[in-house]
């Protein structure tokens, strides 16, 4: 039997293919499409799903039942001695909590660690790919989630979002606001910290909100990150609800005002599409998990 193994769910941006080349388990999130219960990947694409979507259905999401969740864990540790899970961040989801209150219990008391990391989507991704760096080095479950949890801050994402029609729905703004600022091409950016979603900045039209996104990502990299730049520390993250042609120039756009800096780009999870609706564009950084300000 392996010792570590490595539990994720759907926000992560990690898909089915990729999951099953690294070794980890995904565990698809549960949402709702017209009052019928969908999951990610499974019992609807990413086509469909978005189809839906513009033409108005209503979407809500759902955290897993405990018997879904259990039923993924019992799984792995047919397989590994213990495991780690690395849920949605509790800041957007109550399925942390849930998943902490399960891990309590025997038998999964000290063999599933359930890691609140603060993270979702991209640099979850990466965070996974640290996780699963440090238990090829030989590190516990336990020292990994100290690790992970300790710098669960050093992160943040802004969202440039088309429309404010799914901001609408999902009630973060009065349906008279929304009128309003639509009225006037208004296009917000949000702010996304520790599972935290806030509004950031509202501009006139998408192409000033991508390039404010862009600027308050640059001004974050020169200050509150520039040390674990300058260590090569910082990774840069991009993520789209888009179409291919909007990914690629958003990928390209960020290329050219973060020269040199490698990328890596996800598309959005159907869980926080649904809140941003299609065409949002976000980008984000994170730092190294194990990098130490002097």
């Amino acid at each position: 039997m392996k010792r570590t193994g490595l539990v994720a769910d759907s926000h992560s941006g990690i898909e089915q293919r990729e999951a099953d080349r690294l070794g980890v388990r995904i565990l698809p999130m549960p949402f709702y499409v017209d009052g019928a219960c969908c999951y990610e990947g499974v019992t609807l694409s990413r086509e469909e799903f978005f189809k839906r979507l513009s033409a108005g259905a209503m979407v809500t999401t759902s955290q897993p039942s405990p018997a879904e969740v259990l039923k993924c864990w019992d799984q792995a540790l047919e397989e590994y001695e213990e495991i780690l899970y690395m849920p949605i961040s509790s800041g957007l989801s109550g399925a942390c909590a849930t998943a902490q209150a399960l891990a309590a219990e025997e038998p999964y008391a000290g063999r599933v660690f359930v890691v609140d990391h603060g993270q979702v989507a991209t640099p979850l991704h990466q965070m996974l790919l640290d996780a699963l760096n440090m238990i090829e080095r030989g590190y516990s479950a336990g020292k990994i989630r100290e690790i992970l949890e300790k710098g669960r801050e050093r992160m943040v994402i802004f969202i440039a979002v088309q429309t404010l029609e799914y901001l609408k729905r999902g009630g973060r703004i009065t349906p008279a606001a929304a009128a309003f600022g639509t009225a006037l091409q208004i296009k917000p950016v949000l702010k996304l910290e520790v599972g935290k979603l806030d509004s950031y900045k509202k501009c006139h039209g998408y192409m000033r909100a991508r390039r404010a996104a862009i600027d308050a990502m640059k001004q974050a990299v020169d200050t509150r990150f520039k040390a674990a730049c300058e260590a090569n520390a910082l990774r840069l993250f991009a993520a789209s609800s888009g179409t291919p042609a909007e990914t690629e120039d958003w990928i390209r756009e960020i290329g050219e005002a973060f020269p040199g800096m490698e990328l890596m780009c996800d598309p959005l999870s159907m869980g926080i599409s649904c809140h941003t609706g299609p065409g949002a564009l976000g980008i984000g950084c994170s730092v190294d998990p194990e990098f130490q300000e002097e």
